[in-house]
């Protein structure tokens, strides 16, 4: 190699360095919801055991059960702006982090930040809890991975967020308990839905999405609707 191509390759691995900056180690497997009570620890991994399986289905018969609310005055900002690190009583609030970059450092793999930031993930690899699939994401793309709330924003609103104070509405959407990097698709199709209504592609993992939307709602004192609820039982036979 020329003393003038070593110099272009250096130059251009500098300038890759630039924009990418430092890495982050994989990390460890993805976590069941029943040791994951507070929701810092990466994915969702599916409940097996019959014993699990019973501690499930107590969680959910713990839920109350009402009517789905009307949608009067929703809107994503009664939740505060979107992913702003401006809760105050959940893990990683406040941390000088926007929240969807906490989650996606928290569940993603081969992480790659923005040069000079220890926050802004530039690209990663995700398995994705919901469908199964490996997704190599990338921000230019951002859509094609998206941070789903297990029980939704506007379920919530239904549901009595309406009288809460701000301080819980934001705790609410930015509480790691209720996110999870997930394919975007199938973050869209869910939408607003309750499990009666949407459940994960992957069958492995239904269990444990409800058990996870169960400790959600009772964290949150949420009710659900008599159908969700029969949903969410059927699922951890």
């Amino acid at each position: 190699m020329s003393t003038k191509d070593a110099v272009a390759v250096l130059a251009g691995a500098i300038i890759v360095v630039s924009f990418i900056g430092s890495a982050k180690t994989p990390p460890a497997t993805a976590a069941g919801p029943l040791g994951n009570i507070s929701g810092t620890l990466p994915g969702l991994a599916p409940i097996i055991s019959d014993a699990e399986k019973a501690e499930a289905r107590g969680l959910i018969k713990r839920l109350r059960v009402k009517g789905l609310g009307p949608n009067t005055g929703y809107a994503r900002t009664r939740y505060g702006e979107n992913w702003a690190d401006s809760a105050t009583g959940v893990p990683y609030a406040r941390n000088g982090c926007r929240t969807r970059d906490d989650l996606l450092a928290r569940d993603g793999q081969n992480v790659q930040f923005r040069a000079g930031s220890s926050c802004e993930v530039v690209s990663m690899e995700l398995t994705d809890p919901y469908t199964g699939r490996l997704i190599h994401w990338h921000k230019d793309n951002a859509d094609e991975v998206q941070v789903d709330h297990v029980v939704p924003l506007n379920y919530g609103w239904r549901m009595g967020a309406p009288r809460w104070p701000m301080s819980k509405r934001l705790d609410f959407a930015n509480d790691p308990l209720n996110l999870l990097p997930v394919d975007g698709a199938a973050n869209e199709q869910k939408d607003a839905s309750g499990p009666a209504s949407w459940l994960p592609p992957r069958r492995a993992v239904r269990c444990a999405y409800v058990t996870r939307w169960a400790q959600v709602a009772l964290k949150y004192d949420i009710p659900v609707t008599s159908a969700d609820r029969k949903t969410m039982l059927a699922q951890c036979r």
